[in-house]
């Protein structure tokens, strides 16, 4: 049986670092942001990278989702894997884009708090909206799931697991009813062949890492008053959310 994990994040959130723990277990595959030429494709947005993403995925989501939803792709990972590892960004699934697919998929949620996201963002971004950092959309994500299900998802601060990678790890997999692998821990540094095709204008960092980096310390970046003014706004998303978290 394939145990198809959905972990719903927005950008700048240790998403990609998450994916290399998860990429690491002996057991598992992972796909990178799936959706992503979809939801260029459907709002004309202009990314870093677009025409490669746009040539490099499917556009149409209908086509990413029966992939989602069909045979594990043994090809790119373990021939043994029975975990199918999902790195999806909230904001990619638009509300036009169909949920029903994903029946039986294990859904966690990864976030951040917003002055860390834009902090980092603007530095690969300029141009910064709240529906980029994706918190309106996570939360949205995150009842629709919990009602599905009849439980809320797990959700991961990035600040807990730069803390104490081992313990939200433990609670991660606990959560998700998968063994814990301490392989998850540490991981080989380099670009992957399973990266998606932006990753040279965006995984420069984590191309980098052979783990989780150090905390950054409590206290959060100063931010001019345009950026403030979207964290303000996607504070009361990141604190819904922040009241399900992991604890170790």
């Amino acid at each position: 049986m394939t145990i198809r994990i959905a972990m719903w994040s927005g950008p700048r959130n240790l998403s990609t670092a998450m994916m290399r723990a998860f990429e690491n277990r002996a057991d598992c595959v992972v796909s990178d942001e799936p959706f992503y030429a979809a939801y260029l494709a459907a709002t004309r947005l202009d990314h870093p990278m677009r025409d490669e993403v746009l040539r490099s995925q499917p556009t149409a989501w209908q086509d990413v989702a029966t992939s989602l939803a069909g045979p594990l792709p043994h090809a790119t990972g373990a021939a043994d894997a029975t975990v199918w590892y999902q790195k999806h960004m909230t904001h990619h699934m638009l509300p036009a884009f169909g949920l029903d697919w994903m029946g039986g998929f294990r859904h966690a949620f990864l976030i951040r708090a917003p002055a860390r996201v834009l902090n980092s963002y603007v530095a690969k971004r300029e141009e910064v909206t709240l529906a980029d950092i994706g918190l309106v959309r996570q939360v949205e994500l995150f009842d629709r799931f919990a009602n599905d299900t009849g439980a809320a998802p797990p959700v991961v601060d990035s600040d807990d697991l730069l803390a104490d990678p081992e313990a939200i790890l433990r609670s991660l997999c606990a959560a998700l009813s998968i063994p814990f692998d301490p392989a998850m821990l540490h991981w080989p540094r380099g670009r992957r062949a399973s990266d998606g095709v932006w990753a040279p204008a965006w995984y420069g960092t984590v191309e980098q890492s052979t783990g989780f980096a150090a905390p950054a310390g409590s206290a959060l970046p100063a931010l001019p008053d345009p950026l403030q003014r979207i964290a303000d706004a996607a504070q009361p998303y990141y604190e819904r959310l922040s009241a399900y978290r992991l604890s170790v």
